[in-house]
């Protein structure tokens, strides 16, 4: 047996009782696409700037409407408002001279679920 092949159990330390899986865990490619969120997530004007789009009626919003008080400028907004869409969270959509992001609600939904059976809640499908 390759030490990939061993169980959990196999190489336990001695005295530990393994437990049984109640489910799989996440696999590589899985873990992947979701750090890929997290990590679009992880900053704080990303964050400010997701909530601020999906506070508006329709979770939507013009760009001009959602970068008052955020203390960055124009073109760091706009790189932010790029990683979240090609995180998946945002879709944006030019009308006129003006970019108007949504929430892309399946997106946060996957996220949430994921966390809430990763947190034990037994969320079904």
């Amino acid at each position: 047996m390759s030490k990939s092949e061993l169980s959990l159990t196999s190489v336990a330390s001695p005295g530990c009782a393994a437990t049984s899986r109640v489910r799989p865990p996440l696999g590589a490619e899985e873990a992947a696409e979701f750090a890929g969120v997290f990590k679009a997530l992880a900053d704080p004007v990303r964050l400010r700037l997701l909530s601020a789009i999906a506070s508006r009626a329709g979770q939507e919003a013009c760009v001009c409407d959602i970068s008052d008080g955020v203390d960055v400028s124009q073109p760091t907004i706009s790189h932010h408002l790029k990683v979240l869409r090609e995180a998946g969270l945002l879709t944006s959509e030019r009308r006129a001279s003006w970019v108007y992001y949504r929430v892309v609600p399946a997106a946060l939904q996957r996220l949430s679920h994921m966390l809430a059976i990763e947190a034990g809640l037994g969320v079904t499908a």
